[in-house]
């Protein structure tokens, strides 16, 4: 019988029993960290808004990806303007014989990218049957994969960026998504600093045009013209000789 007013437990407590069914665990993030590439694009910005002109602009361009892009011993960029000059610039100790190649025999992943506007893989330079001229550069530089991002300014150029890889293989989304957000945003940039310089030209050539109507009191119309003949005679761009042409007329004002 038991005591008078104790309590009767209704059910034993037995051990207690740990779930066999597993945990799930967190995704693991692809890609780099968000505030580790908004504080890259944040960086490349300075770098690039800071820049003389776009050639320097470029070529910071090449350096900063060269140094932010893990696994990259070398990146190279290249911008090709309508009717205009081949803007190239690397930064990396290999990799350059393959740069040459490319644009000495016309063909190669970064011509290909900036042609088809699309993203150009190639995990194993040494055995790739589309490019078999790049096969002995690649070795001797000791690069062995090449990724190409097309690079288009708008209104202005095409081109591409080039990273190349010490190891062969597909690069990772960590590489992949760090370098296309950085080509998409140095599109930005160099745009916006075409746009200053074309800016920058046109009121120097619209000075000149204004000195040389007041020397010749002609039109502006044959104004225009003289500045463009003259350009054309010197082998010079018409920014140039605008900005001859204004020096001369304040040194005998």
């Amino acid at each position: 019988m038991p005591a008078p007013n104790s309590r009767v437990s209704t059910h034993r407590r037995g051990p207690r029993l740990l779930s066999l069914r597993p945990r799930r665990r967190a995704a693991e993030p692809v890609g780099p960290h968000a505030v580790e590439l908004a504080g890259l694009l944040h960086e490349l910005s300075v770098r690039l808004l800071g820049a003389d002109d776009s050639a320097a602009a470029v070529d910071r361009l090449a350096g900063f990806v060269a140094e932010s892009v893990r696994g990259a011993v070398r990146c190279s960029v290249a911008l090709i303007g309508e009717g205009g000059p081949l803007t190239r610039a690397g930064h990396g100790p290999a990799g350059e014989s393959c740069d040459e190649v490319q644009y000495a025999t016309g063909t190669g992943p970064a011509l290909e990218a900036a042609r088809t506007r699309a993203l150009v893989i190639v995990p194993d330079l040494a055995a790739d049957p589309r490019w078999p001229a790049l096969a002995d550069p690649a070795r001797a530089d000791g690069v062995r994969a090449v990724v190409a991002i097309p690079l288009d300014v708008p209104r202005a150029e095409v081109g591409a960026v080039s990273l190349y890889l010490e190891r062969a293989g597909e690069p990772g989304p960590d590489l992949l998504l760090t370098a296309m957000a950085l080509v998409n945003q140095s599109e930005v940039l160099l745009g916006e600093l075409r746009r200053r310089e074309t800016q920058s030209v046109d009121a120097t050539v619209d000075r000149a045009v204004g000195v040389i109507i007041a020397q010749r009191g002609c039109g502006v119309r044959e104004a225009y013209d003289v500045l463009g003949e003259t350009a054309q005679r010197l082998g010079l761009d018409r920014r140039a000789v605008a900005d001859r042409l204004i020096t001369v007329a304040a040194r005998n004002a």
